[in-house]
C-alpha cells in the first residue's frame, strides 16, 4: 500500500471518528443543560429573545426574557432563576 493511501485512509477515519464523538458530545449536552431566564448580565446572554436574534445582545442586567445555558438543576439554587420566561 503507498503511503499517501495510508495517510488518506488514516486521516478519513480521524475524520469520521471525530464527527461521531462531537455530534454524541452535543447531544449529552443538550441533554444535560437548562435555559435560566432572568439571571444575564446586560450583553452576556446566551440567544435570542423577542427583543432581538443573537446572543449577547440584552440591554440590561436581569431581565425576565433573557437565558443563558446552565448545567441542569443549577438555576433553581440561583437567587432571581428562573426555568421559565418572566
Amino acid at each position: 500500500m503507498k503511503t499517501t493511501t495510508l495517510i488518506s485512509t488514516a486521516l478519513a477515519s480521524m475524520i469520521a471518528f471525530g464527527a461521531l464523538t462531537s455530534s454524541s458530545q452535543a447531544a449529552d449536552d443538550k441533554a444535560a443543560t437548562e435555559k435560566c431566564y432572568g439571571i444575564a448580565k446586560a450583553g452576556k446572554n446566551d440567544c435570542a429573545s423577542s427583543s432581538h436574534s443573537c446572543a449577547g445582545q440584552s440591554k440590561k442586567d436581569a431581565d425576565g426574557k433573557e437565558w443563558v445555558k446552565l448545567p441542569m438543576g443549577t438555576c433553581d439554587r440561583i437567587v432571581g432563576g428562573s426555568t421559565s420566561p418572566k
